[in-house]
């Protein structure tokens, strides 16, 4: 005999599980939906707009459901926004793709996880906002030191919420973001069941208007009368993906000195103005030019027939095992002087992490070859009349590597890259957002040198001035504004980032609590 359960006829059962399996298929294509969009707003389509639309639909696919569900929600949302985001991994190789994009989207499964507990909270707009935040603290540091690439900041690099980079930086940027697409989220819940106008939805309207309407009136520095004229080199290579230094020994240090002979010749025939120094990419050196003495030679011509020193991005041997993604220093005169080198290394890049493991499942581990070292200092360093704070390439998507240059007094800030591996793809214009971001963030000129582009100039507000276009050589002279002093953002480093991650996890701990009471 079946048993039947009170108030349910014998058919609504399965009619009760097909009507929840399209709502799901429902909220997996908003969720879906909404990372797609997420991923419209970051360069090279560079759709600003898009970001809160996307944070957005990524909250009402999650609002209601259950905390399992929600996980899947979630990491199928990230999949879905980091999938093409990422897209320029893909000369390393597919399966390092997929890898990266599979773990990374776990981060927003636990984001989902924690903000669909907080939506059951008051005001939980701002909770999902502050929690937004925490996500992106924490990839940002784990696994192996973290990757905090496509953060919702750095799809804002001209936008009117890039003035709160000035207030509180990077974090403050993807919290005003989040908010205001979760305000949209609210005010479509609210709206949806029974549309109306109250307090409450007008106040939700205001606010969504407000946020990115006071990220425009944030007022920024104005100018100190100094400028510095830089010469920016981009010598090109001539492989491409994995194999951009080709089979030709030193032909990218030949192809940076050549463009700075050119660059000399330009300034002697009165077509540009001279310059007080000049600025290569990151390996723009391809031989150490400590043990070199061809390499030596080289850059000392160039040096010499500028007339000024060269900041020179160089791989240099550190004994026998190890090497340096080292700034250098080099005068026309002294030859090779001060020099950063790399602190934020590049995992699987410059060095393997948990090496012998690696090495024992993958034959592409040993391409990383010598393992780099770390420096222990900030890269300010002297230079003609200024003191350069150099951010090499990776660095540029880490908080605290770039306010420790500010902090030691670079200004400009310069920004040596090697972006040759990913010619083309979407990786040079989105780490060019990135610098244009920082320079808002800090108060401060950003010069990029990169190997085959984007090479650049982003003023103190961010704009950017002149630009490369991709896998050619290049050379100019721009004049620059020398700015000293410091953002609000500068003096306070972190503490709004961390202001905002404890009120997150606060949040969650009280929905948590909440949750087991009722």
């Amino acid at each position: 005999m079946a048993l039947k359960i009170a108030g349910e006829s014998p058919s609504s059962a399965p009619a009760a599980r097909a009507a929840r399996v399209p709502r799901a298929l429902v909220r997996l294509a908003g969720s879906v939906a909404g990372g797609l969009v997420l991923f419209l707003a970051f360069p090279p389509i560079g759709w600003w707009f898009c970001a809160p639309i996307g944070v957005a639909l990524l909250a009402l696919a999650l609002h209601g459901v259950r905390v399992r569900r929600a996980a899947w929600l979630g990491y199928a949302g990230g999949f879905a926004f980091l999938l093409p985001t990422l897209a320029w991994v893909r000369p390393i190789g597919d399966d390092a793709w997929l890898a990266l994009v599979g773990i990374e989207s776990l981060f927003w499964a636990g984001l989902a996880c924690a903000a669909v507990l907080v939506m059951r909270l008051r005001p939980w707009p701002l909770w999902v906002a502050c929690l937004w935040v925490l996500q992106e603290w924490a990839r940002g540091r784990f696994p192996v030191g973290g990757f905090p690439w496509a953060r919702l900041a750095f799809s804002q690099g001209q936008s009117p919420y890039t003035g709160f980079a000035a207030l509180g930086g990077a974090p403050l940027v993807s919290f005003t973001v989040a908010l205001t697409g979760a305000l949209l989220a609210y005010l479509v819940i609210r709206l949806v069941p029974r549309p109306r106008a109250d307090r409450v939805v007008a106040g939700t309207v205001l606010g969504a208007i407000a946020v990115p309407v006071l990220g425009l009136a944030v007022p920024l520095p104005g100018d100190e009368g100094r400028t510095v004229r830089i010469g920016v080199i981009q010598g090109n290579v001539p492989g491409r993906g994995m194999d951009f230094l080709g089979d030709e020994p030193a032909v990218v240090l030949r192809n940076h000195a050549d463009e700075t002979h050119r660059l000399a010749e330009a300034v002697r025939a009165g077509k540009l103005p001279r310059p007080d120094i000049v600025v290569w990419p990151e390996n723009s050196t391809d031989i150490d030019p400590y043990q070199s003495e061809f390499a030596r030679e080289v850059i000392d011509s160039a040096a010499k027939d500028v007339g000024v020193p060269i900041l020179v991005g160089a791989v240099v041997n550190i004994g026998a095992d190890h090497r340096a993604t080292r700034g250098l220093v080099w005068d026309p005169v002294t030859g090779p002087g001060a020099y950063y080198d790399k602190r934020q290394l590049v995992p699987f890049g410059e060095y393997t992490p948990f090496k012998d493991v690696m090495l024992a499942l993958s034959k592409r581990a040993a391409l990383v070859g010598r393992q780099s070292l770390p420096g222990d200092r900030p890269g300010a360093l002297r230079m003609g009349p200024v003191t350069v704070g150099t951010v090499e390439c990776y660095e540029v998507a880490f908080d605290g590597v770039v306010r420790d240059t500010v902090e030691a007094g670079g200004t400009p800030l310069v920004v040596q890259t090697n972006n040759a591996t990913y010619a083309l793809t979407n990786l040079p214009p989105q780490q060019l957002a990135m610098s244009q971001l920082r320079a808002v963030e800090h108060n401060r000129a950003v010069i990029t040198a990169a190997t085959t582009g984007i090479s650049a100039y982003v003023d103190p507000a961010g704009r950017v001035e002149w630009r490369t276009p991709e896998l050619v050589p290049g050379m100019t002279v721009v004049t620059v504004p020398i700015r000293t002093k410091n953002t609000l953002a500068s003096e306070v480093g972190a503490l709004p980032e961390w202001t905002l991650i404890l009120m997150g996890a606060g949040a969650t701990a009280a929905a948590i609590s909440w949750r087991r009471k009722s």
